[in-house]
């Protein structure tokens, strides 16, 4: 099966190896292209040391210097995973960009909250936020992925990383109607002409979930929209760089698809299933 890996992350960001080992994993393994995706700037304590600096000199020019090394062997794309709380726009300078939420933001409080770091942040989101209603923390987390995805970004990421955290539904229940629906509205929201849902693996690698981003029941409803899909790592070491891929594809043509993308230097390139 033709593959690419675009959602990486290095020790630029908070992965755990440099772009150059990610890159030459993606290259070994038999990756049609390869991009790197560091996490845009926040100014969010924890995220310091996890994330990109404002100014990611060293990040550009080291992306840049191997797809010079890889021309004509290998695509490489200088892309960026962007927070819905980054302190910056979308970069012009990227070929791609992910839009994701992993934050959250409290006005009323001026505080921020994070969804997919660990229990302790998603429950004190929860009981500070939406005074502890783990439904109302699932609209508002839609919400947020609904306003990102209205900006049209190249890949939707995690679409619905709100469940990473909620195995055998802990916090809420995941086969709701009630959950559904805040799912299917931000869904909704999404221009299947200009945005990719991935199917991303990388929580499997890192033993939070078994099954990929995102839920069947979107998955359905991405191709009766007329979107297209591209199967994700969102890997952070060189040993995710592929995860679980086959298993994605097992589940996108489960859901009706017959062709994936894979992003490359010349745009987005379909292949069957």
């Amino acid at each position: 099966m033709k593959f690419c890996s675009v959602h990486t992350h290095s020790v630029l960001c908070d992965g755990k190896n440099t772009i150059a080992e990610m890159a030459r994993a993606a290259f070994a393994a038999g990756a049609v292209s390869f991009g790197a995706s560091g996490h845009s700037h926040t100014q969010i304590s924890w995220d310091e040391g996890c994330v990109l600096p404002a100014d990611p000199v060293e990040y550009r020019d080291e992306v840049l210097r191997l797809r010079k090394e890889y021309r004509g062997r290998m695509d490489v794309l200088l892309g960026i995973e962007w927070d819905s709380q980054s302190d910056q726009p979308p970069p012009d300078w990227a070929d791609y960009w992910i839009g994701s939420v992993h934050n959250v933001y409290d006005e009323k409080a001026g505080v921020y909250h994070c969804v997919d770091w660990d229990e302790k942040k998603l429950e004190d989101c929860c009981r500070e936020m939406y005074g502890g209603d783990y439904m109302a923390m699932v609209e508002g987390y839609y919400e947020e992925m609904a306003r990102v995805a209205a900006m049209g970004p190249t890949i939707l990421g995690h679409f619905d990383g709100v469940v990473k955290l909620n195995r055998q539904n802990r916090y809420f229940d995941e086969e709701s109607a009630h959950y559904a629906s805040a799912a299917l509205e931000a869904l909704h929201t999404a221009d299947p002409k200009a945005s990719l849902l991935e199917i991303n693996t990388g929580a499997i690698f890192r033993g939070y979930r078994t099954t990929p981003y995102p839920a069947p029941f979107l998955l359905r409803e991405w191709r009766k929209m007329g979107g297209r899909i591209i199967f994700t790592a969102d890997a952070h070491s060189t040993a995710g760089i592929a995860c679980a891929y086959a298993e994605a594809a097992e589940l996108a043509k489960a859901e009706g698809f017959t062709e994936a993308v894979l992003l490359t230097r010349a745009g987005p390139l379909a292949y069957p299933l």
